[in-house]
């Protein structure tokens, strides 16, 4: 197996939780500590982790970068940081807490400028373009708001500018088990076969996995089947 696994840590009131669809009315708590979660994860053989602040994301400012500091600093895996990452002070935080990459998904849409200068400076290899899509448009602000964003000419525009990373969730998918849109990532890997891919929602089950692999999606995400039981990484990795 290819694909690369990256386990996810969502953030809200300092603790580990799941949404459904993006819904903060649908949260269910899976662990008071978000560190002991990421040290549980590089026990079982991760190497990487996506966090999301979402507190940050419906704040508009990031929140919960103490729980940051406090996972890179008690654990060797490379975290990937999102969620309301809006100014050059909340990118500064996180890189300075200890952040490998960070997601931007709101800004490339509402501020592509201010993006433009964050890829320039910081460089490709630690930006993720965040695309969270809801009926093929792009939708932002912890999936709040849709824009009239059409998916592929949104990654279309920023692939050729430089973006190695592009990480794609599928809203409606999102929190629901119900399997990945292997169809919309396919899609995007053959429209752009050089990036490198993180295919995130709807992921239930080993297969779902197996099947993104073979169709040849470079990453995926998975938070809510590994917490619900409904995969075995040790499985996945043999």
């Amino acid at each position: 197996m290819k694909i690369e696994l990256i386990p996810a840590i969502d953030i809200i009131d300092g603790k580990c939780v799941r949404l459904t669809k993006g819904d903060y009315g649908q949260k269910k708590v899976y662990n008071d500590d978000p560190v002991a979660q990421a040290k549980e994860f590089e026990k079982l053989g991760m190497k990487r982790l996506h966090v999301v602040d979402l507190d940050g994301a419906k704040a508009k400012h990031v929140v919960n970068v103490d729980v940051l500091r406090g996972i890179t600093a008690a654990t060797g895996l490379k975290v990937d940081f999102g969620g309301g990452i809006k100014s050059d002070d909340d990118i500064e935080k996180a890189f300075a807490a200890g952040a490998s990459l960070v997601t931007i998904g709101s800004i490339a849409v509402s501020q592509p400028d201010t993006f433009m200068r964050w890829l320039d400076r910081y460089g490709a290899d630690k930006v993720i373009l965040g695309a969270d899509v809801r009926n093929g448009l792009v939708s932002i602000n912890g999936w709040k708001e849709d824009t009239s964003e059409k998916l592929l000419p949104f990654l279309a525009r920023y692939v050729k500018a430089g973006v190695k990373n592009v990480l794609c969730t599928e809203i409606s998918r999102d929190g629901t088990l119900s399997g990945p849109s292997t169809d919309l990532y396919r899609e995007v890997m053959e429209a752009f076969p050089g990036i490198h891919l993180i295919a995130s929602g709807g992921v239930g089950r080993n297969e779902d996995i197996i099947e993104l692999d073979e169709a040849g999606i470079p990453a995926v995400v998975f938070g809510k089947a590994w917490y619900e039981g409904k995969i075995n990484l040790e499985e996945l990795k043999a």
